[in-house]
């Protein structure tokens, strides 16, 4: 990006800075400067379109030049250099600490939604943010919601998302299920399922800034699967609602019969990958 002067216009800062993004690598480099720019200033997107002769002046360009930087230069995610990210109706705050919510894993809350039971008992396993969990909450106030992760800081998020979401949830530190008395109904999870020789060639966004527990999913990626279907295999919970890899389903299917959920059903995301199986006993 050409050095932004003490005042430009939100026309020419955003061309300095698609250029300087798209350089970098980034597949959606115009969005990206907008949204950082919207941050910068304190505004929106729509805003920017209506205004594009606007100033962009003073600690706005500050800021601005300092998002860029982290965006060409690190390729670090948006949503962490601004730090929130929408998923369905939330905006949730996101950071380091967390994966960012993807637009797939919203299959995840959409089949919940219409498989669960009034008043049932869900648990969002291995949580991050708390994406699912609180968008069940949101979307499905009749449900008691748990969400578990096995790392604090990913559950401090989702407790601080809760909190200011005003959407309540029940969160505990846990691995997986272990530890965990709660008679679920229904388990959802979008669980690491990245293969661990593969993350290293993920877009550097992943590789290098999203933190590694949520990612890696073993030799196979299916390492923590397969032990969330054992153990939830050992619970009364008769739905199972997971996420899962690219060419996973199979493999992930036999695991779900095998461990005695007979009816399973295969779920394709916008991208028409097969990402979601939902098994039932």
């Amino acid at each position: 990006m050409s050095a932004v002067r003490a005042a430009v216009s939100v026309r020419d800062a955003l061309d300095g800075a698609v250029t300087a993004i798209a350089a970098a690598g980034s597949q959606t480099p115009r969005l990206d400067a907008e949204l950082l720019l919207a941050d910068a200033i304190g505004t929106t997107r729509e805003w920017l379109f209506r205004e594009p002769g606007a100033p962009v002046a003073g600690n706005a360009v500050r800021a601005f030049q300092a998002h860029v930087r982290r965006r060409a230069g690190a390729r670090e995610p948006v949503a962490y250099i601004v730090g929130r990210r929408a998923f369905r109706r939330l905006a949730l705050s996101v950071d380091g600490r967390v994966l960012v919510p993807r637009p797939e894993t919203e299959l995840v809350v959409e089949l919940a939604v219409s498989e669960l039971a009034r008043g049932a008992t869900v648990l969002d396993c291995c949580c991050g943010s708390g994406a699912v969990a609180l968008a069940l909450a949101d979307e499905r106030p009749d449900l008691r919601v748990w969400g578990t992760d096995v790392d604090a800081g990913a559950l401090a998020v989702a407790r601080a998302n809760a909190e200011r979401l005003g959407l309540t949830v029940t969160w505990q530190l846990a691995d997986l299920l272990d530890g965990l008395e709660e008679p679920f109904d229904a388990i959802v999870a979008n669980p690491p399922y990245v293969e661990s020789a593969a993350i290293a060639t993920l877009e550097p966004e992943v590789a290098r800034h999203e933190p590694r527990l949520a990612l890696d999913g073993g030799p196979d990626g299916l390492a923590v699967i397969s032990r969330l279907v054992e153990q939830a295999s050992q619970t009364p919970a008769r739905l199972l609602i997971l996420e899962h890899g690219e060419g996973q389903d199979a493999t992930l299917a036999d695991l779900c019969r095998d461990a005695g959920y007979a009816a399973v059903e295969h779920h394709r995301d916008l991208a028409g990958i097969t990402r979601v199986v939902v098994a039932r006993r």
